[in-house]
C-alpha cells in the first residue's frame, strides 16, 4: 500500500510539474499575470481577450501558419505511414543476411539528431529544385520521421500471425486485397497510434522549417518572431498566440487518446 501511495504521490507531483506551466500560459493569455513593475508585485485579475484579438488583428499571418501547419503535418503524417508500413510489411515477409541488422538501424537513424538530416537534404532539395516549397518539406520531414515510424511499425506488423494470411491466400487473396482486408484491419490500432505520434512530432519541427525553407511559415518557427532579439517580449501576446498553436494539436490528440492508448513500442526479437 505505501509504496501504490507514494507512486501516485509521484505521478501527481510529475504532472502538476507538466501541468503549471500550461496553466501559467493560459492564464497570461487571458490578462492574468503579476505585475513586477511595482512593489510588492501584484496579480493583475481583470481577465480581457484583447491578446487574442492582438493576436488575430495585429498579426495576420499567424494563422495561415497554422492553417500550413495543418496541411504539412496531416500530408507528412500520411506520407510517412503509407512509406513506412509497405517498407516493413516487405520486411516481414523476407529474410536476407543483415535482416536484423537493417530493423535495429532505423532506431539508431530515428535517433540521430536532426542538424545531421539538415544538412544533406538541404544539399539534394536544391539539387532537385525542391528547396524552399513545401513538397520539398514534406519530403524532408517525411525522411527525417520514417525510421521511427518504420520501427514502431515493424514491431506490431512482425507480431501478426502467418496462418491468417496463408489463409487469405489460400481462398484467393492478391497483394492488394491481403493489404485491405487483412493486414491493415489488424494493425490499425498500431497504424493509428504510429500516424498520430508523427503528427504531433511533426507539428513540433523547429529546425527543419526554420533551415529548408523561408517561405513556408509554420507555427513553430511563426512564434520565433515573439521572441526575436530586437524586439521587447509581449509575453501575454506571446502566451494567447501559444494558446491558439496549441488549441489544433490538443484538440486532435484528445479526439485520438484511445489509439494512443494502444502505443507501445513491441519488443522486437532477433531471428534465429
Amino acid at each position: 500500500m505505501k509504496k501504490i501511495a507514494w507512486d501516485n504521490v509521484f505521478l501527481i507531483t510529475l504532472l502538476l510539474l507538466c501541468v503549471i506551466p500550461i496553466i501559467w500560459t493560459i492564464l497570461a493569455s487571458f490578462g492574468i499575470f503579476p505585475n513586477n513593475n511595482i512593489l510588492p508585485p501584484t496579480w493583475n485579475l481583470s481577465p480581457t481577450l484583447d491578446h487574442y484579438i492582438e493576436v488575430s488583428v495585429n498579426d495576420p499571418s499567424f494563422f495561415p501558419s497554422v492553417t500550413t501547419s495543418l496541411a504539412l503535418s496531416s500530408v507528412t503524417m500520411l506520407l510517412t505511414v503509407i512509406v513506412s508500413f509497405l517498407a516493413v510489411y516487405a520486411l516481414v515477409h523476407s529474410r536476407f543476411r543483415g535482416h536484423d541488422l537493417l530493423i535495429q538501424g532505423f532506431l539508431v537513424l530515428a535517433s540521430l539528431p536532426v542538424i545531421s538530416y539538415v544538412i544533406p537534404l538541404q544539399n539534394n532539395l536544391r539539387v532537385v529544385h525542391l528547396f524552399d516549397t513545401f513538397g520539398g518539406l514534406v519530403l524532408s520531414e517525411t525522411a527525417l520521421f520514417a525510421p521511427l515510424a518504420a520501427y514502431i511499425l515493424y514491431g506490431y506488423v512482425s507480431q501478426m500471425s502467418g496462418d491468417i494470411e496463408d489463409a487469405a491466400r489460400l481462398d484467393g487473396a492478391d497483394n492488394i486485397q491481403m493489404l485491405r482486408w487483412v493486414v491493415l484491419p489488424i494493425a490499425a490500432p498500431g497504424i493509428a497510434a504510429t500516424a498520430i505520434s508523427i503528427f504531433v512530432l511533426c507539428w513540433n519541427q523547429l529546425l527543419m522549417p526554420l533551415i529548408l525553407t523561408g517561405r513556408v511559415k509554420t507555427v513553430p518557427t511563426h512564434m520565433l518572431d515573439f521572441f526575436a532579439f530586437e524586439r521587447d517580449l509581449e509575453w501575454p501576446t506571446a502566451a494567447a498566440a501559444l494558446v491558439v498553436s496549441l488549441l489544433p494539436i490538443g484538440i486532435f490528440v484528445g479526439l485520438a487518446h484511445r489509439s494512443l492508448e494502444q502505443f507501445h513500442l513491441t519488443v522486437i526479437h532477433q531471428t534465429e
